[in-house]
């Protein structure tokens, strides 16, 4: 099923059911008092978080829903049946917003519900009328119409770190190579289409999509993807070797995290020059990451995907950044 991190529906509560008038019956009696049930409540619209990250997809046709109506009261008080609610399956980390209210909504564990829109409560039926004065009242009310709105949903994932840089820096070959993945990696722009997540002892990696100049006003892939970095606990910035100037690369990247807003570059970062297998000699790679360290700031740690000991070494070091974030 198809990635999908924004999604707009049409949703609709329950209408509560109507109260009725009823009587008893009793002998050589015609009223024996009244006996309408009130009515059932109608259902509510509800979001429930699940652990797929693609269940958003099932609402890119689907545009509308509706909770079932509750049913009207019956003879003898009894109480119409509750309408069932629609239970709308989203991904945990999924905002939702109602757009008339401007009320929001998250998701953040698997399996809790969140009521976005109420069912209309049932009517009463003819008891709740009597009175001293009115022994056999003739009235019962009617159902309520259940809260209705057009409510977006935004998915924002939730990860442990999230690998970030330019297109081709090695972020979905990293990944594969420390969660066995299987993003796919190629040698062309934007190789990532959509955010990849993968299990790193127990802690989540997720693989942002490539950023370029300019992402954060919406070229490229654009916003549709710096939102993902909000929820990451740091960030894991990839520089490739093959760049002619590193701590270029690494600025724009900064630049447009800071361009984005939402203290994205407040998060802690972890710098990695990538690729080193690619510079002729340790001479290149150490004149690399004296710049890269220059315009960071930070320690930058070399890595090349066909050396296994800078794999384990890189490896052992995030796990050990990740367990004292715990």
């Amino acid at each position: 099923m198809a990635f999908v991190d924004e999604v707009r529906v049409q949703a609709r509560a329950g209408r509560g059911g109507d109260g009725v008038v009823r009587w008893l019956h009793a002998f050589g009696m015609d009223k024996g008092g009244p006996s309408g049930g009130d009515g059932g409540k109608g259902g509510d619209v509800i979001l429930e978080g699940v652990r797929d990250l693609a269940a958003l997809a099932t609402y890119r046709y689907t545009k509308k829903v509706r909770a079932e109506d509750g049913e009207a009261g019956g003879n003898n008080d009894k109480h119409g049946a509750d309408g069932k609610p629609a239970i709308l399956k989203v991904p945990v980390g999924t905002v939702a917003k109602n757009r008339a209210t401007k009320e929001e909504f998250e998701i953040l564990e698997e399996g809790q519900q969140i009521v976005v829109l109420r069912g209309g409560p049932g009517g009463f039926g003819n008891p709740h009328f009597k009175s001293g004065t009115n022994r056999n009242p003739e009235e019962a009310t009617p159902g309520k119409t259940g809260e209705a709105g057009d409510i977006e949903m935004t998915l924002k994932l939730i990860a442990d770190a999230g690998l970030i840089g330019f297109p081709n820096a090695g972020k979905s070959s990293l990944l594969n190579e420390l969660t066995r993945s299987k993003s796919k990696v190629g040698a062309y722009a934007f190789t990532t289409l959509e955010p990849n997540l993968g299990d790193f002892y127990g802690f989540i990696l997720a693989d942002v999509p490539g950023l370029i100049e300019g992402a954060s006003s919406g070229r490229g892939l654009g916003t549709k993807f710096l939102k993902h970095i909000e929820r990451t606990g740091f960030l894991i910035h990839l520089v490739s070797a093959e760049q002619d100037d590193v701590a270029d690369a690494y600025r724009v990247v900064r630049d447009e995290l800071k361009g984005f807003g939402r203290d994205l570059e407040g998060k802690h970062e972890l710098v990695v020059l990538s690729k080193i297998d690619l510079l002729d000699g340790e001479e290149e790679v150490q004149a690399r990451i004296e710049a890269l360290e220059e315009v960071s700031g930070a320690e930058v740690l070399p890595l090349s995907i066909a050396d296994d000991r800078l794999v384990k070494t890189f490896s052992d070091r995030l796990a050990a950044l990740l367990r004292s974030k715990e």
